[in-house]
């Protein structure tokens, strides 16, 4: 089916990998061709989006970049870019193929149902799956010594009282690379099949993806959040030191920091479009295993307010706490000053919404970008800083996070 995809400038595959959530609608979702679309950057591209939305009653894919932001809080970015996708992106699709265990449903707009079967089943398996880069040189906009200084200035804001905790991040890099972007997330999420993955294009653009993290999800009234704040790695050796790796982070003074500072931030967000006395912190701090690490989730939900727009929701809740910190504008703003990448996907979200206005997106982490144009390839990963993180630590975390990535890269 991705095989045949391929042949799409525009696509968007969403893949849960079986993971057994009683929050997932759908197992699988690959949405290809556009209908029509919308590309706008950050300004009033959230308005446009609901003018375009209110166009269709129909399914809609896409994404919002983090720097969505700049006008959501009147804030800038100016830091590098060399992925480009846009700030805002959303298509109309032309086909719609949705698996489940043993079914498959076919929408489609001006095409026979049976023709589209027919071209899938005909199509080759992917065949490759090894990639083989020769002496790949990752490079890092940061040395280690710099991020350990970065982390201590930041140490020091959240001292002097400018902010609580903070997501900071690097990006890793690789120059004139070419690649086959569906070999890559296909070995990527055979590595790490996280409930999240998604494997996006548009034109020279890909996002390929495997996230353990929902940002958000509505059906009718109801909207859940599940941050994560908290990581820890995994014994593969042991069980017995796996599970007390799992009660280390449990127990964790700064994950438990972290995981409730944004759980704080994502309950203020709910309040401003969620009925007085609705919003609910269902579970704290529970710890999951994924196939690499184990996470520390919440979960929060709340009932919306009546004649609440999508839109609305949106703004009331974007960027994710998990990937800013709080207070969400300050951190927003020592973002900007400390990193040295513009963010653009990254952070930000991709999913879908149905006819009925129901959503679900993903936090766009343990992604790989690639701009096929340019031959240049990305990826960024970061970890909360709170007063009690110890920067080498907080090196350690990120390396741990991108140990998926360059497994895939490096063999």
């Amino acid at each position: 089916m991705l095989n045949w995809a391929k042949r799409f400038n525009i696509f968007c595959f969403l893949d849960n990998h079986q993971y057994p959530s009683p929050h997932h609608s759908h197992e699988c979702l690959l949405a290809v061709g556009a209908l029509d679309f919308l590309s706008a950057d950050a300004g009033n591209a959230l308005a446009q989006l609901k003018d375009f939305s209110a166009r269709y009653n129909d399914w809609l894919f896409g994404h919002f970049s983090y720097d969505l932001k700049n006008e959501i809080e009147d804030l800038v970015s100016e830091n590098p870019d060399h992925i480009g996708f846009p700030d805002l992106f959303f298509f109309v699709p032309e086909i719609i193929i949705e698996l489940s265990k043993n079914k498959i449903n076919i929408g489609c707009f001006d095409h026979a149902h049976d023709h589209i079967l027919d071209d899938i089943i005909a199509c080759d398996l992917i065949k490759s799956k090894e990639v083989f880069f020769d002496h790949i040189s990752i490079e890092s906009k940061f040395s280690k010594q710099e991020y350990i200084e970065t982390v201590e200035l930041l140490r020091k804001h959240i001292l002097r009282g400018d902010c609580y905790e903070i997501n900071f991040c690097q990006e890793f890099f690789v120059e004139k690379i070419a690649i086959d972007a569906l070999t890559i997330y296909d070995l990527l999420t055979e590595i790490s099949p996280n409930p999240f993955s998604a494997f996006y294009r548009v034109n020279d653009r890909y996002l390929i993806c495997a996230s353990p993290e929902r940002y958000l999800k509505r059906v009718g009234e109801d909207l859940l959040s599940q941050p994560i704040k908290g990581t820890w790695q995994k014994n593969f050796d042991d069980m017995n030191a796996d599970e007390l790796n799992k009660e280390r982070l449990f127990h964790s003074k700064k994950d438990r920091s972290e995981n409730v500072m944004v759980v704080d931030l994502v309950r203020n967000d709910f309040s401003k479009i969620c009925k007085e006395g609705s919003v609910v912190v269902d579970e704290l701090f529970g710890v999951y295993s994924f196939p690499q690490l184990h996470h520390m989730i919440s979960s929060v939900t709340g009932k919306l307010k009546d004649n609440t727009d999508w839109i609305d929701i949106i703004k009331a809740t974007f960027p994710m706490g998990s990937m800013t910190g709080a207070p969400k504008k300050k951190v927003m703003q020592l973002i900007e000053q400390y990193e040295k990448t513009k963010r653009g996907v990254f952070s930000g979200a991709v999913g879908y919404l149905d006819p009925k206005k129901n959503f679900d997106f993903n936090v766009v982490i343990r992604s790989i970008f690639y701009n096929g144009a340019k031959e240049y390839l990305s990826f960024l990963v970061g970890s909360g800083i709170t007063f009690y993180s110890d920067p080498v630590n907080e090196y350690e975390e990120c390396l741990l996070k991108m140990s998926s990535i360059k497994k895939v890269l490096t063999g």
